[in-house]
C-alpha cells in the first residue's frame, strides 16, 4: 500500500568502470535513503537509465532494490517502453516481480497526441493492479498530460498521481480547479519544489534527494508544516545543485554529486559518458560549495 505523500527519490542505478551493474553500491544507496526517512524509492526512473538496461538487469535492479528495502517503504518503478502492447506486458512483469506501483512513461517511440496519450495510460492502466504515477516531462518527451488528459483519465482507478514536470508551478493549481483531488500531485522538479508544495503539491519525486537525503526530506518537511521561513533558508543553499537536476546531463551531474558526497560509483551507461575538463570541474564547483554550505549550517545549529 502506497502512501502517496512525501520525498520519493528518482533512484540512481549504480554502475561498475565496465558499465556493468554495480548491485552492491545500488544496494547501499537504496538503504541510505531509507534510513535517511525517504517515503518511497522509484528505481529505473529515467536518472535510474532505465531505456540503457536490457530486461535482465532490470529485473536484478528491482529484486536488489526489494530485498535491501525489506518491506520498510514502497518499492516502484519506472516504466518506459516503445508500444502499448510492450507497456502491458511490462506492467505485468513489475507485478510479477513484486513492486508496489509504477511511474510510467509516455511512449518512447512516438510523440503521441491527447487522444493517444490518453489511450496508452489507459491501456497500461487496465494491464496490472498496481498503482500508477504518471510521469508528465514535456519538456523532455514533447508529449503533455495535463488537465484535459487527467480529467479523461479520471475514471482509470489504478492511475493515483502525476508527477508533474512541466516546468510551471501554476500547473498544480489547474489541475485542482479541473479534476479536485482525484489524484496526489508530486513535484517532479528539484529546483521547484518550495513553490509547488506552496500551491498544492503533496509528495516530491526527487533527484538530488540521491546526495542529500537527510536535507531533502527536512526540507520538504518544512514545506508541508508551513514553515517556509525555515524553507526557504535551506532551499537557497541548495538551490545550486538542484539546478543540475534541470540540465540534459542530470544522470551524470547527480551520480557525480553522490560520488563526492559520498564515495558513490559515478558510471554511466553509453552512450552517456563520465564528465571531464571544464565540465566536470564546474559540477564539481557546484557540489563541493553545497557541501561546504551544509557544513557551517550544521556546525552554526550546533
Amino acid at each position: 500500500m502506497i502512501n502517496w505523500t512525501g520525498v520519493f527519490p528518482a533512484v540512481t542505478t549504480k554502475l561498475k568502470a565496465d558499465g556493468s551493474l554495480d548491485l552492491d553500491a545500488t544496494r547501499r544507496s537504496v538503504d541510505r535513503l531509507v534510513v535517511n526517512g525517504v517515503s518511497a524509492v522509484i528505481m529505473l526512473p529515467m536518472l535510474g537509465e532505465n531505456a540503457s538496461l536490457r530486461a535482465d538487469e532490470r529485473e536484478a535492479v528491482i529484486e536488489a532494490a526489494r530485498d535491501v528495502v525489506a518491506g520498510r517503504v514502497p518499492v516502484l518503478t519506472g516504466l518506459a517502453d516503445l508500444s502499448e502492447d510492450a507497456a502491458a506486458a511490462a506492467a505485468r512483469d513489475y507485478r510479477r516481480m513484486g513492486v508496489d506501483g509504477l511511474m510510467v512513461f509516455p511512449s518512447l517511440a512516438y510523440r503521441t497526441d491527447p487522444r493517444e496519450t490518453v489511450a496508452w495510460y489507459r491501456a497500461v492502466g487496465a494491464a496490472s493492479d498496481l498503482p500508477i504515477m504518471i510521469y508528465n516531462n514535456p519538456l523532455a518527451y514533447r508529449v503533455d498530460v495535463g488537465p484535459d488528459e487527467l480529467e479523461a483519465l479520471a475514471d482509470v482507478d489504478t492511475i493515483m498521481c502525476v508527477k508533474e514536470e512541466c516546468g510551471d508551478p501554476r500547473r498544480i493549481t489547474d489541475i485542482y480547479n479541473r479534476v479536485g483531488d482525484r489524484y496526489a500531485v508530486f513535484c517532479g522538479i528539484d529546483d521547484l519544489i518550495v513553490e509547488s508544495v506552496a500551491v498544492g503539491a503533496v509528495g516530491w519525486v526527487s533527484g538530488m534527494t540521491n546526495v542529500w537525503p537527510a536535507e531533502c526530506v527536512a526540507l520538504f518537511e518544512m514545506c508541508k508544516a508551513d514553515r517556509y521561513a525555515e524553507a526557504r533558508a535551506l532551499y537557497r543553499l541548495l538551490m545550486p545543485a538542484f539546478h543540475l537536476d534541470t540540465s540534459v546531463k542530470l544522470v551524470q551531474y547527480i551520480k557525480f554529486a553522490e560520488h563526492l558526497v559520498y564515495g558513490a560509483p559515478e558510471h554511466v551507461r553509453r552512450p552517456r559518458l563520465d564528465l571531464v575538463g571544464e565540465e566536470r570541474a564546474e559540477v564539481e564547483a557546484v557540489v563541493t560549495a553545497t557541501i561546504d554550505a551544509l557544513k557551517q549550517r550544521a556546525a552554526k545549529a550546533a
